[in-house]
């Protein structure tokens, strides 16, 4: 059974027509929220695109971030193998939490590869910023060359330090070339996504 065919399928009947429903970051993997979702609140989140519950307090319909502005953006659903539970990836827009967290489980880590995306998201925001106050925005500006040169020279400072043994070293410099990477793939017009699927693409069965 395909996952939209299990989207088409849930089995309300277990809960009596609400279904618990994670929302997860779409890009950095955390786990923002639990809500509950009936089949009106389902089919209210595919149409407008932002996620909405079924507030069991209110016994209303309840779009996350209609008073806030907080809205969560949806990318996907999945519905698990027993199809009465819902995993619905988003993009957060604000905080999730009412508290002002980030989630609602607090101020939680990004995963390790997560964190990643987390700096895509900032390298994006910096590339708008005043260049005279943003070394982000400075070497945009400059352009996918210059960024380029950047990743050479931060390559090659990657390449000295393992070859030279030196761990705390290698690491620093190796943090250095990721940055560089994600800002020359901005420049460019590319991002993770589309080197993510290109290393997905090379994976054997």
């Amino acid at each position: 059974m395909s996952q939209q065919d299990r989207i088409e399928d849930l089995d309300w009947s277990k809960t009596d027509g609400l279904l618990p429903a994670i929302v997860q970051d779409a890009d950095d993997g955390r786990v923002l929220m639990l809500g509950y979702m009936n089949a009106e609140a389902l089919e209210k989140t595919r149409s407008s695109g932002l996620v909405t519950f079924h507030s069991r307090s209110k016994q209303r319909l309840w779009t996350k971030g209609e008073t806030s502005g907080n809205h969560l953006e949806l990318v996907d659903l999945l519905a698990d193998c027993d199809r009465d539970t819902l995993l619905v990836l988003a993009r957060p827009k604000g905080p999730t939490c009412h508290t002002g967290t980030d989630t609602c489980f607090g101020d939680t880590r990004w995963p390790p590869v997560g964190f990643l995306r987390a700096l895509e998201t900032t390298v994006r925001k910096r590339a708008e910023d005043d260049p005279a106050e943003s070394y982000t925005a400075r070497l945009m500006a400059e352009g996918p060359k210059r960024c380029a040169q950047k990743v050479g020279e931060e390559g090659v400072e990657v390449a000295l330090a393992a070859a030279a043994g030196e761990r705390e070293e290698l690491e620093s410099e190796t943090a250095d070339l990721l940055y560089h990477l994600i800002v020359c793939l901005h420049a460019a017009g590319s991002d993770l996504d589309s080197v993510l699927r290109v290393l997905i693409s090379r994976q054997k069965p």
